[in-house]
């Protein structure tokens, strides 16, 4: 066909009848196209929170792979002056416990079995699992298992101390976890595991350190336990409040009693 066209061509008035003729047949030929496209009736729309670093376009109620250490996130940190930053989340923890109550905070590798074995000490009155030492204002817990938030899995204690001493409260976190593996308890690997106390007080922080000396010179090893002021505390999604006590995994309950010394099953 393009070889008659241009054997008919003889001058340049043919030449502009052919290419209106072509020009017409393309804009018909589109027109008919699009109109078998369908486009959204509404409007796209795109997050406007700009602390987040990360946008997750699932949802799913428990990520297994990183409890189980088996996640491919990065565990790198993020830097603090970098953009996704927040004043907030580095901000100090200014919640307030009960009256005649005092917090402490502690980072020993996955938050389930560590909430549990810290109900059970008389004088603990209560327990939440939660978030903290990021540089992300609100996070999930999707977001902290990418290892770009810097956030670490605590348990935020709160314990009447004319009944239970903060050295009573460092002895359980040290038998609890292994202080010497830098971001990584046994299996459960990334900077959220990492082993952190984290303290409200001039008294805590001194204690605190004074215990790990103790604690590095029994052990005869380097401890990596980071001792940094208490930051804000975001509390953990619902599901993973008091997560053994409720049964975990398989519904089997675990005590709560103060006292109790049944092994913890960490994972339910």
């Amino acid at each position: 066909m393009l070889q008659s066209i241009s054997t008919s061509v003889s001058s340049s008035s043919s030449l502009l009848l052919i290419t209106s003729r072509i020009s017409s047949s393309s804009s018909a030929s589109s027109t008919s196209f699009l109109s078998f496209l369908k486009f959204p009736k509404q409007p796209l729309s795109f997050p406007t929170n700009t602390q987040r670093t990360t946008i997750s376009t699932t949802t799913p109620k428990m990520n297994w792979l990183g409890k189980l250490g088996l996640g491919f996130g990065s565990n790198t940190s993020m830097n603090a002056s970098s953009s996704g930053a927040s004043e907030i989340a580095q901000s100090p923890d200014e919640d307030i416990p009960s009256p005649g109550q005092e917090f402490a905070q502690f980072g020993a590798g996955c938050f389930w079995g560590v909430e549990l074995a810290f109900q059970r000490i008389p004088g603990v009155t209560k327990t939440e699992v939660g978030y903290s030492q990021g540089f992300l204002d609100n996070p999930t817990y999707n977001d902290i298992c990418t290892g770009t938030t810097n956030h670490s899995e605590v348990v935020r204690v709160q314990y009447d101390p004319k009944e239970c001493k903060f050295d009573d409260l460092l002895d359980m976190f040290w038998s609890r976890h292994n202080p010497t593996q830098l971001n990584r308890q046994g299996n459960d690997v990334g900077t959220q595991y990492r082993s952190g106390i984290y303290f409200y007080s001039p008294e805590q922080e001194k204690t605190a350190k004074e215990s790990m000396e103790r604690q590095e010179k029994i052990i005869g090893k380097k401890i990596v336990t980071e001792i940094l002021p208490a930051k804000k505390f975001y509390r953990a999604e619902e599901y993973h409040q008091q997560y053994l006590a409720k049964g975990g995994r398989f519904g089997f309950r675990q005590s709560t009693e103060k006292g109790c010394n049944d092994p913890i099953r960490c994972y339910g």
